[in-house]
C-alpha cells in the first residue's frame, strides 16, 4: 500500500492504521534478513545453542545425533576414545527433528563423521514405514547440501522388550536403509540387532523399563560402533582437517 504523505492528521491516522493491518497479519516468517525475530526453540535444543555460545566445539569431532539411546549414553566419550565425540541426542526425538533443526544441531558443528540414532520413536508413534525411510532420505539430502561427502553411520534400531511387537516394523526400516548404505559412499549401516537377541528374542540389556539401554546394551552398541569408525578414524579425520584449511 502506498500512503499519501499530506500532512493532514486525519490521513496519516488512516495510512497507520491500514499499516498495522497489514502488518498483524503477516507470517512469522516473513521478517526481514538480519533481524532479531527467532522462532522459539525447544528446550532440548535451545540448551544446545546456549551450550555452544558458551563454548562452541572443535569442528572435525564424531557427532552422535538421535533419541534418548544416544542422549543417555553417559560413557560415550570414554567408550569411544580416543576418538572426539560430541552428543546431540536427545528424548523423544525423532528422524525428522533432525531435519526441522539441521542448522542448530548437525551443520555447525562441521563434523568429520555422523553416527545416527533414531527413527524408533518414529515407528512407536504409528508412522508408515515408508515415511520413517523418507524422513532419513530427507536428512541424508541435507547432509549432502551442507557437509557434503561426510558419512554418516547409521544403528539399527534395537530391539527392546517393551517394543519387540513393533520388531517387523523396525526391521522394514533397517532393511531400507542398509539397502540403500549398499549404493552410497556416504552411508554406513551398524548392525546392532543382531548381537542384542538371544534366541530371536530381546536379551537383558535394558534398564527398568525395558527399553533404555543398561551398561551391558551399551557395552554392546559401543564393541559395533567402534569396529565400524576405528579402521577410518585417521583418513576421515584427514579429509575434515583438509576442508577446514580450504
Amino acid at each position: 500500500m502506498i500512503c499519501d504523505r499530506s500532512p493532514s492528521t486525519h490521513r496519516l491516522a488512516i495510512c497507520a492504521l491500514a499499516l498495522n493491518l497489514c502488518t498483524a497479519g503477516a507470517p512469522a516468517h516473513a521478517a526481514a534478513p538480519g533481524s532479531t525475530f527467532r522462532r522459539p526453540l525447544p528446550a532440548a535444543i535451545e540448551q544446545f545453542v546456549q551450550a555452544d555460545l558458551a563454548n562452541r566445539p572443535a569442528p572435525c569431532q564424531v557427532l552422535f545425533v538421535g533419541s534418548s539411546s544416544i542422549a543417555r549414553w553417559k560413557s560415550l566419550a570414554s567408550d569411544l576414545a580416543p576418538l572426539p565425540v560430541i552428543n546431540r541426542g536427545f528424548d523423544g526425538a525423532h528422524i525428522e527433528s533432525f531435519n526441522q533443526w539441521f542448522d542448530q544441531v548437525v551443520a555447525p558443528y562441521r563434523p568429520r563423521v555422523i553416527v545416527f540414532y533414531a527413527g524408533e520413536n518414529d515407528v512407536a508413534a504409528g508412522k508408515p514405514v515408508e515415511s520413517v525411510v523418507a524422513d532419513f532420505d530427507a536428512f541424508m539430502a541435507r547432509k549432502s547440501e551442507a557437509l557434503r561427502q561426510v558419512p554418516v553411520y547409521f544403528i539399527s534400531l534395537k530391539p527392546s522388550k517393551l517394543r519387540f511387537e513393533q520388531f517387523a516394523q523396525q526391521s522394514q526400516v533397517n532393511d531400507a536403509i542398509r539397502a540403500r548404505a549398499a549404493e552410497r559412499a556416504d552411508l554406513h549401516y551398524i548392525d546392532v540387532v543382531a548381537p542384542m537377541l538371544e534366541d530371536g528374542k530381546p536379551g537383558d540389556l535394558f534398564v527398568a523399563d525395558n527399553l533404555h539401554l543398561s551398561a551391558q546394551g551399551y557395552e554392546i552398541w559401543t564393541r559395533a560402533v567402534r569396529k565400524a569408525l576405528l579402521p577410518h578414524a585417521d583418513a576421515g579425520a584427514e579429509t575434515c582437517q583438509q576442508q577446514e584449511r580450504q
